[in-house]
């Protein structure tokens, strides 16, 4: 275990306390429409603390589980990202992105809104991610990074152990060299053993740590996607792992350890032919869990029994949307789940403990169907169609209603890569279907939920066949009469942006436009500004910066913009430290020295993410008047 005078000195946590930001949730002024995510519940049972964005900024909100009013506990603009209610129920930790950045910290409030404080990430230059508790008592783990440390030897990521109060140092319980990505996920009952996730993205690992030496006990294969990757058994010496070891697809794993956490064997205890699992939850008592399976995007929920080390008798939970987010223990009202859907806002729902059909929770949304400007949605349609070499591709068609002949599209590319496209309400698409333009959103190599071959397909030279693969979704929506050849768009966001940068300078005079939302365009200055841990992240996907400079100077659409034909539009905001806005700035500066319009919106207040009602409002009024400039004028 390092010593803590081995840690940089702005790395250790330091508890501040706040002023309290309790508001009274009659008062609170909320929108038309808005969404709950990220349920935690008490440990009796009796509430739940979620976040909401009804006040038009993600917040931390708490109702009683079997429904009520829904009472705001910190007012603060500062968005929240994650929840956590402590064993003995009187804490709730939570995750906030001052300034709506990508350097997070996390705070901890009583759950009657008082005595709210920062317990990491207030030093200036630190960032913090939440982790689990202890399972009694009020002992919190976080990660700390300091965010300003760049020696390539030792990133100043460590793991702490905290009060909440104040009332002792925190303790360190390890740091991590040249690691990319560090929470603690669960402590084995006794508090010996701890389960950490590590690695970079498509290298994930389990490490079970023993507490009391600080030596790594087993190291093991974990899957990409929720971070929470597994929990201890009730007598802590099984390890049920999300894990994809040797596998196309995530399944639930057994390991059995001994009592200083060496793991003795591990087996697959569940398992779905071509199918992920990609979320699991697993009770305190370690006797009950859920699996959530990815099947073709959508969600299936299966309740499960547990004994020491094997799986018993499987349920499934029917629910009310497609797609499962997470998963939390059980309450007064019944399981939560946070759920989305195609046709209704993120939300939340309960269901008995033994399983049947889950309902909506009654404080979790409102006008749950009505989507932008009150038109009912558009449901999409799941088209599957190969790509020029063979490899199968997936999308969702939106079809503006009343359409009979091909019109205007936009084909949108989502980021990662390694995300899924999926039958969510996105209120971007269905506003640009009401203005009679379709909306294409495809699964192109190098997306998950189809296996780790697909995840790896665009790895190294094979980023070109991702960028082909765009050619050819256009291409399908054309020929197939779902699309105006003369007026098919272009869009992504994160990488996706870069997506949609590189189809704009690699198919010229296939796109009348794009639209780039914080996107990648050229990767030598992309790795000489992102967050140091990002840039070890993006070098197992992308390339090694100077391994493969050479791969991705010829990836990079800053070295092709000579072949630009079209006009596009920069999206970014302002604090965005994963994709720095310079990236959107030399794009739009390149295009223009060649006499091509091209503009850039930056959102105020804003990070990787668009957080804020008000700024999300902007970035659709602005994406569908160019658009719909673009685009809608040809009609005939």
């Amino acid at each position: 275990m390092r010593q803590p005078h081995d840690l940089a000195a702005d790395t250790r946590p330091r508890v501040v306390r706040l002023a309290d930001a309790a508001a009274d949730g009659g008062t609170v002024r909320t929108t038309a429409a808005h969404r709950c995510l990220e349920p935690a519940a008490a440990p009796t049972g009796g509430a739940v603390a979620f976040i909401c964005d009804r006040a038009g900024v993600p917040q931390l909100w708490t109702a009683a589980s079997a429904g009520g009013p829904a009472r705001l506990l910190d007012a603060s603009p500062d968005p929240v990202t994650e929840v956590s209610w402590s064993p003995d129920g009187e804490w709730i930790a939570y995750t906030t992105a001052p300034g709506g950045g990508e350097h997070t910290r996390v705070l901890c409030v009583r759950p009657d809104g008082t005595e709210r404080r920062a317990v990491a990430g207030a030093v200036p230059g630190q960032t913090a991610h939440l982790g689990a508790w202890r399972r009694k008592g009020s002992a919190l783990a976080v990660t700390v990074a300091a965010s300003q440390v760049r020696d390539p030897a030792y990133r100043g990521l460590a793991v702490f152990v905290l009060d909440p109060a104040g009332l002792a140092d925190p303790e360190l319980l390890t740091t991590q060299a040249r690691a990319s990505s560090l929470r603690l996920c669960d402590f084995s009952p006794d508090g010996h053993l701890a389960l950490l996730r590590c690695g970079p993205r498509g290298h994930r690992r389990a490490t079970v740590l023993d507490t009391r030496t600080g030596a790594v006990a087993t190291d093991l294969p974990a899957a990409d996607g929720d971070p929470w990757i597994g929990r201890f058994s009730a007598d802590g010496r099984t390890v049920w792992l999300r894990s994809d070891a040797d596998r196309e697809f995530a399944a639930l794993h057994a390991a059995r350890l001994t009592d200083e956490g060496t793991c003795t064997y591990v087996a697959v205890a569940a398992e779905r032919d071509g199918t992920d699992l990609e979320l699991l939850y697993v009770d305190d008592d370690g006797r009950n869990g859920v699996l959530v399976w990815n099947v073709d995007g959508r969600s299936e929920v299966e309740t499960v029994a547990l004994g020491t080390s094997t799986v018993g008798v499987r349920s499934p939970v029917a629910i009310p949307h497609e797609v499962v987010t997470k998963v939390t223990e059980p309450t007064e009202g019944g399981r939560l789940l946070a759920v989305s859907g195609s046709a209704a806002r993120p939300g939340v729902c309960a269901y008995p403990p033994n399983g049947g059909t889950a309902a909506m929770t009654p404080w979790s949304s409102r006008d749950p169907a009505a989507s932008p400007g009150g038109h009912p949605p558009v449901r999409p349609e799941h088209l599957r169609f190969p790509a020029r070499d063979g490899l199968p591709l997936d999308g969702w068609y939106y079809r503006p209603p009343g359409e009979e002949q091909p019109g205007p599209c936009v084909v949108h590319l989502h980021g990662g890569p390694e995300w899924q496209e999926r039958p969510v309400l996105n209120p971007m698409y269905q506003a640009l279907t009401q203005l009679g333009i379709g909306v294409f959103a495809p699964n192109v190599r190098g997306s998950s939920g189809f296996g780790r071959s697909f995840v790896e397909a665009d790895h190294g030279e094979g980023r070109f066949a991702a960028i082909t693969d765009v050619a050819d979704c256009t291409s399908h929506l054309i020929l197939h009469g779902m699309a105006d050849p003369n007026r098919v768009a272009v869009m992504g966001r994160s990488y996706g942006g870069y997506l949609a940068l590189a189809s704009l300078v690699w198919h010229p005079d296939l796109f009348r436009t794009g639209v780039a939302v914080c996107g990648i365009s050229d990767f030598a200055t992309f790795f000489a500004g992102t967050e140091s841990w990002i840039a070890e992240s993006a070098a197992a996907k992308y390339g090694h910066p100077e391994d493969d400079r050479d791969l991705l100077r010829r990836l990079s659409p800053m070295t092709r913009m000579d072949a630009l034909r079209v006009p596009f539009l920069a999206v970014h905001g302002e604090h965005d430290t994963n994709v720095p806005p310079g990236e959107s700035v030399q794009a739009v500066q390149a295009a223009r020295g060649r006499g091509i319009p091209a503009e850039l919106l930056v959102l105020r207040d804003e990070g990787h993410e668009f957080l804020r009602a008000g700024n999300r409002a902007r970035y659709h009024r602005a994406v569908g008047e160019w658009l719909g400039r673009h685009l809608v004028p040809m009609r005939a």
